[in-house]
């Protein structure tokens, strides 16, 4: 009985797993790549004649709704790239203009910090710094100049109020002594006016 019962149990399992292959083998069609697909259908297919197979219906017409499948789901693939490269293609040019007005913006302000303003004429800082040196130096030798000048002029005024002073005294000393001469003179005169008068 037990012989019975494993021989039973043996036919059971063979005849559900042979079941289970044939009902397998529309699905091995319908699962993994495209190429895996054609390779399992060529498989599955009866060879006749040499370079012919028969193929079934069912089978040729799962595979083709496969092929169907992945070609509008690749179709959907591609349009959606399409949108992702427009939208990527206007984000890019947008950032090229924003690059573009940037590149703009900075030579505008390296213009700025390059150069300045002077009397409404722009000048390169180069330029302006020397203009500006230039301009104190011309202004440090013309201070000095006229210092030194005005030092001499001091010097000249004293030494010619010196002279007019010794002048002066000069002056006072000749009337002095002009006077005195005149005085004398005068006595000189009375004294012979009297010794004749006499």
């Amino acid at each position: 009985m037990l012989k019975k019962l494993v021989f039973f149990a043996f036919i059971v399992l063979s005849t559900t797993l042979f079941g289970q292959q044939k009902r397998m083998l529309p699905y091995a069609i319908q699962e993994g790549t495209l190429n895996e697909q054609f390779t399992n259908l060529s498989n599955m297919s009866r060879s006749q004649a040499g370079d012919f197979k028969l193929i079934r219906r069912t089978n040729l017409e799962i595979v083709r709704k496969n092929v169907l499948d992945s070609i509008a789901r690749y179709q959907k693939e591609i349009t959606a790239l399409k949108t992702n490269t427009s939208s990527s293609t206007g984000t890019i040019s947008a950032l090229r203009d924003s690059v573009t007005t940037l590149d703009a913006a900075l030579q505008t302000e390296r213009h700025k910090t390059d150069s300045i303003s002077f009397l409404g004429i722009d000048f390169a800082k180069g330029s302006y710094h020397t203009m500006v040196w230039s301009i104190i130096i011309v202004f440090l030798l013309a201070f000095l100049i006229t210092l030194a000048s005005f030092r001499k002029a001091k010097v000249d005024t004293n030494e010619h109020q010196k002279t007019a002073a010794e002048l002066q005294e000069e002056l006072q000393n000749l009337r002095k002594k002009s006077l005195e001469k005149e005085q004398l003179l005068k006595r000189q005169l009375l004294d012979e006016q009297m010794k004749r008068g006499s």
